[in-house]
C-alpha cells in the first residue's frame, strides 16, 4: 500500500478538482481502485490531496489529477484576464458572483453603507425590508475574505419566535433553527454557488450560527455580521458587541419597524444605537424607502404601513 500527496494552492482548486457532489474524486477512485482524501492542514491551512492504493495506480491517479490541475489552470489565468477587463470597466463592483454577475451599490445610502466599511471597524445598516442590507454585507464579508483582509467569516442572527412555536417545529434542533438561518444561505448560494458554499461551511471558512451560540466565543480575524439585530435583546447585543477579537470587523444589520420580542422587552439594536453613538470606529448607516431594491411594489406597502402608523399615533 502507497500513500502520495499533492499541495494545492488555494480553495478554488480544491473545488475544482472535487467537481460536483465530489464526483471527478469519486470518479478517480473507481477508474484505478485508490482511495483519495482532501485534507487541510489544522496550522498552516494548506490544502492538500491524498491518494492511497498499490504503488502503479496511486501513480496513474496522481497524474491524472495534475493533468487536470493543469488544464485548470489555463482555463483559470484566461479567465482572471477576462475578470481584470470586466473590473476595469466596472471599477465599483463589491463583488463578482460564481457567474460573474458584478455585485454593487444601487442607490447613495448602499453606497456610503458599503465605503463606510474601508474605514470604520463597525458597520451598523438599519432601515427597512428590502434594502440590500443583508446582501451587501454577505458580499462585503466575501470581498474582505477574497482580498486576505480575513480568514474566515462568521454569520450570526437571534433565532426568535415570530408567530410559530420552535417546539412545535418538526425535527432536531438544527432541523428547527435551518430555516431561521435560510436569508443568510441564499445570499451565499448566489455569490458563491453551492458547491462552493458547502465546501466552504465544511471547511468552516464561513460559518452561519444562531445568535445563542457566540456566548463564550472570542472571534479573531474574521468578518462578522450579525443580522436581524432588531430582535436581539440589549443583553444579546452587549454579549455580540463583546465578541470582537483581534484583526476582525463586523456589520451588524437590522430594521427596527419589523421587531417580534415581547412587547415588554427592548431591542437590542434601539439602545446600542443610543449607547454607541460618537464611539470611535463605529458607523451607522440609516436606509430609507427610497433604497429598496427588491420589487416596485415593496416601496408602496413601506410607505402605506408608514402612513396606517402615523394615523394611529393621532389617534
Amino acid at each position: 500500500m502507497v500513500t502520495k500527496k499533492i499541495y494545492l494552492k488555494s480553495p478554488d482548486e480544491v473545488i475544482r478538482l472535487l467537481g460536483q457532489q465530489d464526483e471527478k474524486l469519486r470518479r478517480l477512485e473507481s477508474k484505478y481502485g485508490v482511495q483519495i482524501f482532501v485534507r487541510q492542514g489544522g496550522s498552516t491551512g494548506d490544502f492538500s490531496v491524498v491518494v492511497r492504493g498499490s504503488g502503479s495506480k496511486v501513480d496513474k491517479a496522481i497524474g491524472e489529477i495534475e493533468k487536470s490541475r493543469n488544464e485548470g489552470f489555463e482555463k483559470e489565468s484566461e479567465s482572471e484576464k477576462g475578470a481584470q477587463q470586466k473590473s476595469a470597466v466596472s471599477g465599483d463592483s463589491l463583488y463578482v458572483t460564481f457567474q460573474g454577475k458584478h455585485i454593487k451599490p444601487r442607490s447613495e445610502t448602499q453606497k456610503k453603507y458599503v465605503e463606510a466599511f474601508s474605514h470604520y471597524d463597525l458597520v451598523i445598516g438599519i432601515g427597512p425590508a428590502g434594502t440590500g442590507k443583508t446582501f451587501l454585507a454577505v458580499a462585503c464579508a466575501l470581498r474582505a475574505l477574497q482580498m486576505g483582509e480575513v480568514s474566515r467569516i462568521v454569520i450570526t442572527r437571534p433565532v426568535v419566535e415570530a408567530g410559530e412555536r420552535l417546539g412545535f417545529l418538526p425535527g432536531d434542533l438544527f432541523e428547527k433553527i435551518n430555516p431561521y438561518l435560510k436569508p443568510l444561505y441564499d445570499a451565499f448560494y448566489v455569490m458563491l454557488g453551492p458547491e462552493k458554499f458547502r465546501y466552504f461551511r465544511e471547511e468552516e471558512t464561513v460559518e452561519i450560527v444562531p445568535l445563542a451560540y457566540m456566548r463564550g466565543r472570542t472571534i479573531d480575524d474574521a468578518f462578522i455580521v450579525l443580522d436581524e439585530a432588531q430582535n436581539t435583546t440589549p443583553e444579546q447585543m452587549k454579549m455580540f458587541l463583546t465578541r470582537f477579537g483581534c484583526g476582525s470587523k463586523a456589520m451588524i444589520t437590522g430594521d427596527v419597524t419589523q421587531i417580534d420580542l415581547d412587547a415588554k422587552i427592548k431591542s437590542g439594536l434601539i439602545v446600542a444605537e443610543k449607547i454607541l453613538q460618537g464611539v470611535p470606529g463605529i458607523k451607522f448607516v440609516h436606509f430609507t424607502k427610497a433604497d429598496v431594491v427588491r420589487h416596485e411594489i415593496v416601496k408602496h406597502i413601506i410607505e402605506a404601513y408608514e402612513a396606517w402608523d402615523k394615523r394611529d399615533e393621532n389617534k
